[in-house]
């Protein structure tokens, strides 16, 4: 008698933690059960308390829980192992059901409660499989991540309440932890609550507790999950349908044995599903804070759609991004979650300049691409504009490129006339009739030298890409037009005089990460590259990580996602602790949310729990290196090997954030020289170099994720940069105002990389980011002291 075996998600993060040699265990087990699940040695039994629930010996410490759940099509009984413990830890009120909301299978473990609520809850954990020692105990311990309780002096307000069991149900908390959560008074008792807890009894609960109003959990996090179907709360073989598990295969023990960290970079939540699945009739949008999961919501989204694709060879589906440097990354992730070379293949992922540079180069005669320069090189050639024409003390080369880039470039301005007429909303500074006729002589002087020298901006190159695609539309356009005048007959007459590119457009699907940098001329261009319609575009994206001074409007650029927004407010990755430490710094800050509205935070937080960021000062530069190498070296040797003593890879766990280019030689410099450790910088192009240390500029981590990071230099006068901004205070408060908001959105996109520990030093006076107002009192003071380490 054989048997189909799969394996419930949870159960598969056990497993992520057992030892090596555990895991080997568990794949012969599993060979064994689907061979004959009833087999010699397995000794599989009901446990007394949940008859659904069977324990199975895997070896005679540890026991594999599962749940019958049908019969497949080919008639093999149908196994879900929904976990993998040590027999000591296997309890007779474990649970197993259908969640009456998502209709998905849900396993409940107490065994993680605090001694003290389950006592309250008139609870005693009564273990499987007692041992003698343990047989005589009057009341078994409670699991083993459990922490000694610490009763209170005197009986507190229960955590929820005012809500009823009703309530509790009706919004999806498992029935076994109902009780149990109304009878919490800490939130210490409710983290161990929802360790062990199902997502949506987590997350509602976690809702709850955070001040949301039951409607607002009914909406945001419910909604997102409630099943369309009708539930029956007997029919397993339904439920697993519906319930993420995992194939017991050979796939399977690879990915595990790769450890929890890759498999959690592709992890999908159940309230994001929805997202991924949906059919949309028009452009979509996603926001939310870091770690809300918004571009693993994008990468299933591109799953999602690949899956539906007509067989072919070519590429109908775009995936593109702002940061050079985190398409690599995206490849990569795309690749692990895909898995089939031919699926992924169907994907084209492209930087969004790159993008726009091979849309100019099919457009122009051969040899007369122009190359491109940085912003660094284009300021150079305009000073020398400035000087050639007496003006550099009327006008700031910065003031006149970004004049050139948000107005004139971004609202495609052709003419002297037509600027005079522009709205230059957001730029500050106003500018006369008289101003803006030097502006734009000056501007028409600076664009035929960088013709004549051959060279263009990558301001340019978009500006150009996007017309160039918006002419191929309108063709594209006119010859649907005329098909549709003739009745729909084929135009072999027409079409033979015509370019393919007057036949179609590029893409059929067109996914956009951290499009909150995007220029005007970026999205124009992507407009055009994709038929308006069903699932045309799916954006992905959050202005509070905007670092670069490309503000658009969606809407005023032909991409309507009224009605077909969404925003995560669920942090998997950014542990709470992190989190607290992030938002402070963009405390006061408003921010638009890519259309004619505003974007908020609130609500904004984490499901996860870790260590407090580490603060610290320094006196000098020196100190705080010879600091940063030391937290190096102790993070590297407690990453260095699993837990059986195993050596592990951690290239890619550990990581600098540093200000700027300069700081960044000198953190090289000094781990290279002083301290013995390996490096790999963070370019344009991806990692340079193999050390198992990243190390980069604050915008290069846009988008990327650590297990562990430290921020070294968030100094005053260094975040922000007061010398290059300070002059604007008075003179231009709009752009003053801007550059301090790029400046905390930098700090703020660096402290949410991390996942599990973060550290920020400063020598000298911190940086105001990291300061908070003095109560009772004005200005603002530290919120750490010198050599104070915690929040």
């Amino acid at each position: 008698m054989t048997a189909r075996l799969s394996l419930y998600q949870k159960a598969e993060q056990e497993l992520y933690k057992l030892d090596r040699s555990v895991k080997a265990k568990f794949y012969d087990f599993s060979h064994r059960f689907r061979e004959n699940p009833h087999g010699n040695g397995l000794q599989l039994k009901a446990l007394k308390g949940d008859s659904r629930i069977f324990s199975a010996r895997i070896d005679d410490s540890y026991r594999a829980l599962l749940t019958r759940t049908g019969t497949d099509e080919t008639g093999d009984d149908s196994w879900l192992v929904i976990a993998v413990r040590h027999r000591r830890d296997v309890y007779e009120q474990l649970s197993v059901a259908i969640n009456r909301v998502s209709g998905e299978i849900e396993f409940v473990d107490l065994s993680v409660v605090g001694e003290s609520a389950l006592r309250r809850a008139g609870i005693q954990l009564i273990p499987a499989e007692p041992d003698a020692a343990t047989a005589t105990e009057a009341a078994p311990a409670a699991g083993p991540d459990t922490q000694p309780d610490v009763e209170p002096a005197a009986p507190a307000s229960p955590l929820l309440a005012g809500y009823s069991r009703q309530l509790l149900r009706d919004l999806g908390v498992a029935e076994p932890l109902i009780d149990l959560a109304l009878t919490l008074t800490d939130t210490t008792d409710l983290d161990r609550l929802v360790v062990g807890a199902p997502l949506l009894s987590q997350d509602v609960l976690y809702g709850l507790a955070a001040g949301m109003s039951p409607d607002e959990v009914r909406a945001e996090i419910t909604a997102a999950v409630a099943s369309e179907d009708q539930i029956d709360l007997g029919d397993f073989g339904a439920a697993l349908a519906r319930t993420t598990v995992t194939t017991i295969d050979d796939a399977l023990q690879k990915v595990l044995e790769e450890g929890d960290f890759q498999a959690w970079k592709v992890f999908l939540h159940p309230t994001q599903a929805r997202l991924v699945d949906r059919d949309y009739n028009g452009p979509a949008r996603v926001s939310g804070g870091p770690g809300t999961g918004k571009t693993i919501v994008a990468l299933h989204r591109i799953h999602h759609l690949v899956q539906q694709l007509k067989p072919g060879q070519d590429k109908p589906i775009l995936l593109t991004t702002f940061t050079k440097n985190l398409t690599a990354d995206l490849r990569t992730r795309l690749t692990d979650l895909i898995g089939d070379p031919d699926l992924v293949a169907r994907v084209e992922i492209a930087h969004i300049d790159e993008l726009a540079h091979r849309v100019v180069s099919e457009n122009s005669l051969s040899g007369r691409v122009k190359r491109r320069i940085d912003d660094r090189t284009a300021l150079t050639e305009l000073r020398d504009v400035l000087a050639e024409l007496g003006q550099q003390g009327l006008w700031e080369a910065e003031f006149l490129i970004e004049e050139w880039e948000q107005v004139i470039l971004g609202q495609s301005v052709a003419t002297r006339t037509a600027y005079f007429q522009t709205r230059r909303a957001g730029r500050g500074r106003p500018l006369t009739r008289p101003e803006r006729a030097m502006v734009w002589k000056v501007l028409d002087e600076f664009t035929a030298r960088l013709d004549k020298k051959g060279i263009e901006t990558w301001g340019q190159a978009a500006e150009r890409a996007a017309r160039y695609e918006m002419e191929r539309a309108t063709r594209i356009q006119t010859r649907q037009e005329y098909k549709d005048q003739v009745g729909g007959r084929d135009l072999i007459h027409r079409d033979a005089e015509a370019s393919m590119s007057d036949l179609k457009h590029r893409y059929k699907h067109i996914i956009v990460d951290e499009a909150q940098d995007l220029r005007a001329a970026h999205w124009k261009m992507l407009r055009a590259m994709v038929a308006p319609g069903n699932n045309d575009m799916f954006i992905a994206g959050d202005t509070h990580q905007r670092v670069y001074d490309n503000h658009v409007t969606l809407g005023a650029l032909g991409i309507n996602v009224r009605g077909r927004s969404a925003r995560l407010t669920l942090s998997y990755r950014t542990t709470r602790e992190i989190l607290a430490r992030a938002l402070k710094v963009m405390s006061g800050e408003t921010y638009d949310d890519l259309d004619s509205g505003t974007d908020s935070l609130s609500g904004y937080r984490s499901v996860l729990h870790g260590p407090v960021p580490e603060l610290s000062d320094y006196t000098t530069w020196e100190q705080e290196l010879d600091g940063l190498a030391s937290t190096l070296r102790a993070w590297r040797d407690e990453l260095a090997a699993d837990e059986d003593g195993a050596a592990r890879d951690i290239r890619g766990l550990i990581a600098v954030a540093v200000p700027d280019r300069d700081k960044v030689s000198q953190v090289i410099y000094h781990l290279a020289t002083k301290a013995g450790l390996g490096y790999a910088q963070l370019t344009s192009d991806g990692p340079r170099g193999d050390g198992e240390i990243h190390v980069g500029t604050m915008p290069r981590f846009k988008g990327l994720e650590y297990q562990r990071l430290v921020i070294v230099g968030a100094s005053d006068k260094l975040v922000p940069r007061m010398d290059s901004i300070d002059r604007y205070r008075t003179e231009d408060p709009t752009r003053y105002r801007r550059e301090l908001r790029k400046a905390r959105s930098m700090l703020f996109v660096a402290a949410t990389r991390a996942r599990d520990a973060l550290t920020i030093t400063w020598h000298g006076d911190p940086s105001p980011f990291l300061l908070e107002p003095a109560s009772g009192a004005p200005g603002r003071i530290p919120l750490v002291q010198r050599g104070t380490d915690s929040v």
